[in-house]
């Protein structure tokens, strides 16, 4: 057997793939295709205090280099994530994790608090770079003050590691990233979703329902290689890298940019398939006695 393991800051995980939340459900929405212990952690759906339905439709529409979603975080609930979603992928061997949204750092810091008990969670992902939601998500990732504000509540409720998730629709994502370190993150998640738009010609309007919406895909891969990178430079604390991955050779180029897991998440829309492959490249990586590249130690950072 080759060994994948990984530490990702407090979290050792089997494999460096992820399953990023929003893309996965809960664990079971891809049936026998592609099980949750494929993958070293599985982040759930966004949940919030209650439930949310989420933005009316059109919710999601093809681009030419990726898709644009305006689901709006729509998800059942904090309770019946406890009761319903968790128990079957908590049984699984991968490390759970739970994405937490919120419109008021109050109902973050709640949220967290019903979780903190659950036998077996591996960590929380703290959502603050959500851009297709009116209040809570993209709002409280914008600006330091308001980012560490909400990181330092959630720290005081837990003792569950935290990742954040970071949004690339800002000046100063470096500093962003030391702002959320210092107030108690244990992992920097990047990047999230680039707010975009699309129309329709023909109708002469929006496409989205909600107008706005997040793309992911293909097209944003360079910008989340390029936040990844400055992160890393900036922070102690280790990366959590995503965006547009969707290859073998896309996950060492983010390990080599700096980040220390990968997550994938629209690629797996067009291929179930794809982690599976891309583990048995990594496994023939591994088995050439290569170490895993991340950061400095294994590539020249400066000027080409």
């Amino acid at each position: 057997m080759i060994d994948l393991r990984v530490q990702l800051g407090p979290l050792s995980l089997k494999n460096p793939l992820v399953a990023l939340s929003g893309t996965f459900g809960f664990g079971s929405d891809y049936g026998d295709m592609l099980p949750p212990e494929t993958f070293g952690a599985v982040i759930v759906k966004g949940t919030s205090l209650q439930p949310w339905s989420g933005n009316p439709p059109p919710r999601i529409v093809e681009t030419s280099s990726g898709m644009l979603n305006a689901i709006g975080l729509e998800n059942p609930g904090v309770q019946e994530v406890i009761e319903v979603h968790l128990p079957p992928l908590l049984r699984c061997d991968t490390a759970a994790i739970v994405n937490v949204v919120g419109k008021t750092v109050s109902e973050y810091v709640a949220v967290a608090r019903e979780l903190d008990g659950i036998e077996g969670l591996s960590a929380l992902e703290l959502n603050i770079s959500c851009p297709n939601v009116a209040a809570g998500g993209m709002s409280f990732g914008v600006c330091p003050d308001t980012a560490s504000e909400l990181v330092s509540s959630v720290r005081a409720v837990t003792d569950l590691p935290l990742l954040v998730k970071l949004t690339p629709n800002v000046t100063d994502i470096a500093g962003l990233a030391r702002a959320v370190e210092e107030a108690g993150a244990d992992v920097i998640s990047l990047i999230n979703t680039l707010a975009g738009m699309e129309i329709d010609v023909e109708a002469q309007r929006p496409v989205l329902g909600n107008v706005f919406g997040g793309l992911s895909g293909p097209a944003i891969r360079p910008v989340a290689l390029r936040c990844v990178w400055q992160v890393y430079e900036a922070v102690q604390i280790p990366v959590l890298g995503l965006g547009g991955a969707g290859s073998f050779r896309d996950v060492i180029a983010f390990m080599l940019a700096g980040a220390s897991a990968v997550g994938l998440g629209t690629a797996l829309f067009s291929d179930p398939s794809l982690p599976g492959s891309i583990l048995a490249q990594l496994s023939e990586y591994r088995a050439d006695g290569r170490d895993w590249p991340v950061g400095d130690a294994h590539i020249e950072r400066g000027t080409p």
